[in-house]
């Protein structure tokens, strides 16, 4: 049986698809713990090339032995929204200047996008959530 390899560091990121390069912010957080980058770069935009437009959040767990592996998790909800309703970016004051506005056809394929990552297994709560988020963007939900 194998020995279980001891894990160094986790460290979580947010990189837009397919664009990884060795540069900052990937080279700063990953080249103190003396992993190969390059690797990695090569790896993630393999993975992530037709998420184009999307930044993608990854858990890297590295262990003592430089190894690494890592995990894509679902885009945030924020650039989720902003793609759907094709917006540069959500509002300064969510509150007055209001900057889209969602279906709830759109809420729910959000949320059914978002599912794998949420602490919640029902899509109402889900659908909430992205609620929530689209209103602190700036954005108005149709009831």
């Amino acid at each position: 049986m194998a020995a279980k390899k001891k894990i160094k560091a986790v460290v979580k990121i947010q990189i837009p698809a397919g664009k990884a390069t060795a540069g900052p912010p990937i080279g700063s957080s990953l080249g103190p713990h003396g992993i190969n980058i390059g690797q990695f770069v090569k790896d993630f935009n393999a993975q992530t090339a037709s998420q184009d437009g999307l930044v993608i959040p990854v858990v890297m767990t590295i262990y003592e032995d430089r190894s690494f592996e890592f995990i894509l998790k679902t885009p945030p909800v924020a650039v989720l929204i902003r793609r759907e309703l094709k917006l540069e970016k959500g509002s300064g004051v969510p509150n007055k200047n209001k900057v889209g506005k969602l279906t709830q056809e759109q809420v729910k394929k959000i949320a059914e996008i978002k599912m794998p990552d949420l602490n919640t297994k029902s899509l109402e709560s889900a659908m909430s959530m992205v609620k929530g988020a689209a209103r602190s963007m700036g954005v108005t939900v149709e009831e």
